[in-house]
């Protein structure tokens, strides 16, 4: 896509108005697509949907039976008097427990710049009548502890030394000799929907039921029989819980407007006195790299979904690990990429000048028809496709390498949006390829700027304008106001477009509008 915008304008000579003015409104049409995908990813984050809409009766329990199910018993953080929170610290993360509730708060990764994935009240029992006590702490497990006269609850959270995988064991004994009824939640955690969480469109659930993996709609109450495993993500971290039975219903519950709870139900079960049951479930709380997710199961690989064009990103990102170990530096996989996809498409790029050139040669006749049918656009309109079928010429063949590089470039925006592996990395003066280049902040913010001055988009555009600029030539009066307007109107668009998207991303464009404009320069000179 990048470089190629300059399809409007003629290497030689422009071809024909109609054609100008079918190419400018295809390029126009994408440019207003990218800013639509801007505009949806930061202002409208708030609408999701079920990506997989043939769920089955079979799995999904009426959402209206919820509240019978799985009771709203979760205390919320108001209720809460000042709740006594501790760390607990390894080689890989720290995690802040709630004591009261034997709830993970927050996940801090060493790793990946101390980022914080917030649960609120990760793996709590969803019963206000449980007060937990903290009854040890080793290297590898904590254990809680809720203790009345009638039973004894306990929390024994495992962690390994070798990867974010935890187990969980819960044992609940009955000490009356009386039967006790329980129906106990498993809270995974709460996504917060509120204005106040900036990412909030990052947020995602996911189910795994016997038939397939189903992305919900977080915002209602939703139930599922029988599932394999339940998660929720934030940008670049994920909570992934799989029951040791598969007797469980994963629910999404919406507590109010901002706020849902992600979790576990079980049947009600009845203990005699006496009696004690356990229960465990495998945890994963950590980055959402394939790498490590599969691993550690496989099968949980699917919670990392890259929307439409999930294949291509995962085959980009593939591709970024792989020269990622060949030369040690995002930035510099990402330029071997961009490098690599423009090779890629280089021969549809050769297809498009010749496509071009085509079209030049038909300039005179087009001329005359012009001439004859000047008061008649839709003769003249149909003559001038006549002649394209007669000399086999597709006016829209020079399109085809930027309609190529849509999917490519919606797809790597996606996966470098949600790529935990650039965050923190750095190229040139780039200290973040996850987020703008920011070379400079401005102590006031200026309008559509901000406060920041990012260079890559301010080179980008310019770099447009050369492209567009050293493609003009001698023109008819008609489509000369065209080109001038399309020379300043598509480098501020695309610059405004780019301006605080990931730097990786417009590293991408930039290396592969600067290849494009190299090979239009090489090839003038050779003229």
């Amino acid at each position: 896509m990048p470089g190629y915008y300059n399809v409007i304008l003629s290497l030689e000579k422009p071809a024909t108005i109609h054609y100008y003015n079918m190419e400018k409104r295809l390029i126009l049409a994408i440019a207003l697509s990218l800013l639509i995908l801007l505009t949806w990813s930061a202002w409208v984050s708030k609408i999701y949907h079920i990506e997989n809409k043939e769920v089955t009766t079979k799995s999904l329990i009426p959402a209206q039976n919820l509240a019978k199910e799985t009771p709203t018993l979760i205390p919320q953080p108001e209720e809460l008097p000042s709740p006594l929170l501790f760390n607990y610290s390894q080689e890989k993360f720290a995690i802040t427990f709630i004591e009261s509730q034997a709830a993970i708060k927050e996940a801090t990764f060493k790793n990946y710049q101390d980022c914080k994935l917030l649960l609120q009240y990760g793996f709590l029992l969803g019963d206000k009548t449980f007060n937990f006590k903290k009854e040890s702490i080793t290297p590898d497990t904590v254990v809680f502890v809720h203790s009345d006269p009638n039973k004894v609850v306990t929390k024994k959270f495992i962690f390994s030394k070798s990867n974010y995988n935890i187990d969980l064991e819960i044992k609940i004994q009955n000490l009356s000799s009386l039967p006790i009824s329980f129906n106990l939640p498993l809270i995974l955690g709460a996504l917060d929907f509120s204005p106040k969480n900036l990412e909030a469109r990052f947020q995602d659930v996911a189910v795994a039921t016997k038939e397939k993996t189903l992305r919900l709609n977080a915002r209602r109450d939703l139930q599922f029989a029988e599932i394999k495993f339940l998660s929720l993500r934030d940008r670049y971290f994920c909570a992934i819980i799989e029951p040791e039975s598969n007797h469980y219903t994963g629910f999404i519950q919406k507590i109010n407007s901002g706020k849902s709870n992600i979790g576990l139900s079980f049947a009600d079960f009845v203990l005699a006195g006496g009696e004690q049951i356990e229960r465990r479930f495998r945890i994963y709380l950590g980055p959402q790299d394939l790498r490590i997710i599969n691993s550690i199961n496989p099968e949980w690989s699917q919670v990392i979904y890259y929307g439409t064009f999930d294949f291509i990103s995962q085959i980009l990102l593939n591709a970024l690990e792989f020269l990622y170990r060949l030369v040690h530096n995002w930035g510099g996989a990402i330029v071997i990429l961009s490098l690599g996809v423009y090779l890629l498409l280089f021969p549809l790029t050769l297809k498009q000048m010749s496509s071009m050139k085509e079209m030049q040669k038909l300039q005179p006749k087009i001329e005359e028809l012009r001439k004859v049918y000047k008061d008649n656009p839709q003769k003249l309109n149909k003559e001038i496709m006549e002649l394209y079928r007669q000399h086999k010429v597709n006016p829209l063949g020079g399109c085809l390498p930027l309609v190529l590089q849509m999917p490519i470039f919606f797809a790597l925006y996606q996966a470098l949006m949600r790529s935990v592996a650039l965050k923190g990395a750095k190229f040139l003066w780039i200290k973040d390829l996850s987020a703008p280049d920011r070379l400079f902040i401005l102590p006031t913010s200026l309008p559509i700027l901000g406060n920041e001055i990012n260079i890559l988009p301010i080179l980008m555009a310019v770099g447009m304008f050369i492209q567009q600029k050293i493609s003009a030539g001698a023109t008819s009066s008609a489509s000369a106001e065209q080109q001038k307007l399309m020379m300043a109107l598509f480098p501020l668009l695309f610059g405004f477009i780019f301006y605080h998207m990931p730097s990786g991303l417009v590293l991408y464009w930039f290396i592969n509008s600067t290849f494009m404009l190299f090979y239009q320069i090489r090839m003038m000179r050779l003229k």
